[in-house]
C-alpha cells in the first residue's frame, strides 16, 4: 500500500470508524462521518461520536489483539487529531492523494 494512496484514506477512515463503534457507543446515540476533498488533493476524514473521553495512541504489545488503531492512523494521515463536540468527541485526519 502506497502512503497517500486512495487505500490509505480507506484504512484511516476504517480505524477511526472501528474506534467509534468501539469506544464511543452511546445506547440510542449513532457516529457520524464526514469526507472532504479540496484543491490540494487532500482528503479529510471526520469522525464523531457520543461517547466520552479522548482517544490517545496506544503502544500495543506484539502479540495483542487491538490498540493499534491510532498509531496506524497516525503513520499514515498527514496530521490528525481530536477537538471535544458539546456531546462526545469528533477525531479528524487528513491524507494526501
Amino acid at each position: 500500500m502506497e502512503p497517500g494512496s486512495a487505500q490509505v484514506a480507506l484504512l484511516v477512515l476504517a480505524e477511526l470508524a472501528a474506534n467509534a463503534v468501539r469506544h464511543g457507543r452511546v445506547p440510542g446515540r449513532y457516529y457520524e462521518v464526514r469526507i472532504a476533498y479540496d484543491a490540494e488533493k487532500l482528503i479529510g476524514i471526520e469522525v464523531s461520536d457520543p461517547g466520552e473521553g479522548l482517544p490517545v495512541v496506544a503502544d500495543a504489545m506484539p502479540d495483542a489483539e487491538s490498540g493499534r488503531g491510532l498509531a496506524i492512523v497516525a503513520a499514515f494521515a498527514e496530521a490528525w487529531g481530536v477537538r471535544e463536540r458539546v456531546v462526545g468527541k469528533t477525531v479528524w485526519a487528513r491524507v494526501r492523494l
